[in-house]
């Protein structure tokens, strides 16, 4: 098994990839098998590749980077290197649409992903894989869209008041994120910009744990209490993706 950079989560990107339809397992594939090490290979971390519960035809991924500096070299690295010229119109023809990113940072000290210690199954191994092995495990990735200037704010309110409730209720933290502002330094992909967003990402074992969970909040008179206070800082409705990991997710 490979074990990647602990340097993963300083700057992310949080990727939906809407597919042609019947088109993602395709992609999945390719990706599993091409995408991972040669990406990493160039000084980004792959976090996490996902199949939406909800929607059958979007994969979601998750890559990290050192800084904005080190964005621009890997990307650079990658999408002008020998693997994504052999390989890019096999992913292309699965697309309809990539440029839905969001780029973030950490929303408080420790709310990086922790990947130290994790391992993902090789390409040979992951194909070995039967589906009851593949999918243990369930992710739900909310994106509270807020009011300009608002992240600093909501953030420090939701670490504090939220955050031990979602604990408490049998969620796994893995991360917390808001946007980064900074300047796109690969504007060969875009990025939705101007976004103000807090994006928590939780973890559960199977997706009736994740069901367990809900109803636990939805009956918290605590939980509500947080919701009214948050949507103070709110511009328009949350986003939740129920995800589960691919094969050779890190994250699940």
């Amino acid at each position: 098994m490979n074990r990647p950079s602990r340097l993963a989560s300083p700057i992310v990107e949080l990727r939906q990839y809407t597919l042609k339809p019947g088109r993602r397992e395709t992609l999945i594939a390719l990706f599993d098998r091409e995408f991972v090490e040669t990406q990493e290979a160039t000084g980004m971390t792959v976090i996490g590749q996902f199949r939406d519960i909800d929607r059958p035809d979007m994969f979601v991924w998750l890559r990290g980077f050192e800084d904005m500096e080190a964005r621009k070299d890997a990307l650079s690295a990658f999408y002008g290197g020998p693997v994504w010229a052999t390989h890019r119109d096999a992913a292309n023809a699965t697309m309809i649409d990539s440029d839905d990113v969001l780029l973030l940072k950490p929303a408080w000290r420790g709310a990086e992903f922790d990947l130290s210690g994790l391992f993902r199954p090789t390409a040979a191994e992951a194909g070995t894989m039967n589906d009851r092995s593949r999918l243990p495990d369930f992710v739900e990735i909310s994106i509270h869209h807020l009011r300009p200037s608002a992240e600093a704010g909501f953030a420090q309110r939701f670490e504090a008041e939220a955050v031990p409730l979602l604990a408490a209720n049998g969620a796994r933290l893995l991360g917390a994120f808001v946007s980064e502002h900074s300047e796109n330094t690969f504007p060969r992909l875009p990025v939705r910009a101007g976004e103000n967003v807090l994006i928590i990402v939780t973890g559960f074992d199977d997706v009736d744990a994740h069901a367990g969970h809900q109803a636990a909040l939805a009956a918290s008179p605590a939980w509500r209490a947080v919701r009214e206070t948050m949507q103070a800082f709110s511009s328009k409705p949350d986003e939740t993706l129920r995800l589960t990991p691919t094969a050779r997710s890190l994250l699940r």
